[in-house]
């Protein structure tokens, strides 16, 4: 076989990801708890002044509301203590039933805990707390960067906290349901300038509509798929298992892109655009590139999913 996961990651090489991301997420890291609490605060309102956050479902929030309503008995002190061992990734009950959560509770968890700051019930950060001046070069990086950068800096910062599952035996993860998919007549269908590769189409439009079942018979079996930042996610049903937990309402709109043979009739395909997410909807489109790898029959071998340098990327599709 020409080509193995590892050497499909280097397909159109020139593509320049915001590799700020991964840089100020390390970055963060390294700050004490208190820091790293007080600092999302302060991220997430000065992004409130110009990006607006969505509430969460239902359905993502009723894993958290027991632990919420938890914390609202508590007082100020051990609600403080709570978060800091979230941040600390403290063996705790709480911090084992965090790490359960996927993604998208756990974003909503935090969008709760930010409403019941402002109302009293939790909390807040200490009137007049300072930022170290580590905390607070982490910041000014985090304005500085393009809005779909700043909001995959702190989903990251939160989604990473909680104790470590790969130490709980018996680890399961807690998803939301899945929502069912969009009916046949309430589809729209994607236009790619230069693309017109009926896989690439249908991954675009089977993933807009939530139709992961459909989606996932793209893929080859050991088919991979490697998400922004991350180690490629092996074999179909690993990543029809991201699919549900991590891609539900998503939002891809595809824009330009180019098609290229490669070895041993292989074909080799980058698309340029924007995915908005359920959490930021229209307001925020995040500048991505989709490297595919398509094997003879059609089939997905590998895809990266790339988040972009910035907007002019958006042009490039240069090998």
């Amino acid at each position: 076989m020409p080509f193995s996961i590892d050497s499909a990651r280097n397909i159109f090489p020139n593509t320049l990801a915001a590799d700020a991301v991964p840089a100020t997420i390390a970055r963060f890291s390294q700050l004490s708890a208190e820091d790293q609490l007080a600092l999302i605060w302060f991220a997430y309102l000065e992004m409130g002044k110009t990006i607006t956050v969505a509430a969460p479902g239902a359905a993502s929030m009723q894993f958290a509301e027991r632990t919420l309503k938890e914390m609202c008995d508590m007082t100020p002190l051990e609600q403080s203590q709570v978060m800091c061992d979230l941040a600390n990734r403290t063996d705790t009950p709480i911090g084992r039933t965090y790490a359960t959560w996927t993604a998208n509770i756990k974003l909503g968890f935090w969008y709760e805990l930010g409403k019941l700051m402002e109302q009293g019930k939790i909390a807040p950060i200490p009137e007049g707390y300072k930022l170290s001046a580590n905390a607070n070069a982490v910041l000014v990086t985090i304005i500085g960067l393009e809005p779909g950068q700043q909001i995959t800096v702190l989903r990251n910062a939160v989604v990473d906290m909680g104790y470590d599952p790969n130490k709980i035996s018996g680890f399961k993860k807690i998803s939301a349901p899945v929502v069912p998919p969009k009916d046949i007549s309430l589809r729209t269908q994607v236009k790619i300038e230069g693309v017109d590769n009926p896989t690439i189409l249908s991954y675009m439009n089977n993933l807009n509509a939530n139709d992961f079942e459909a989606l996932i018979e793209l893929f080859t079996p050991d088919g991979a798929l490697q998400p922004p930042f991350r180690r490629p996610i092996v074999g179909r049903d690993e990543v029809l298992k991201f699919f549900r937990e991590e891609c539900q309402n998503l939002k891809l709109i595809p824009e330009r892109g180019v098609a290229e043979p490669t070895d041993d009739g292989f074909t080799q395909i980058k698309v340029t655009g924007k995915c908005q997410t359920p959490w930021f909807g229209g307001n925020v489109g995040m500048n991505i590139a989709w490297r595919f790898l398509l094997d003879p029959q059609g089939k997905i071998f590998f895809v990266a999913i790339d988040l972009l340098a910035s907007p002019k990327e958006l042009l490039n599709l240069a090998r």
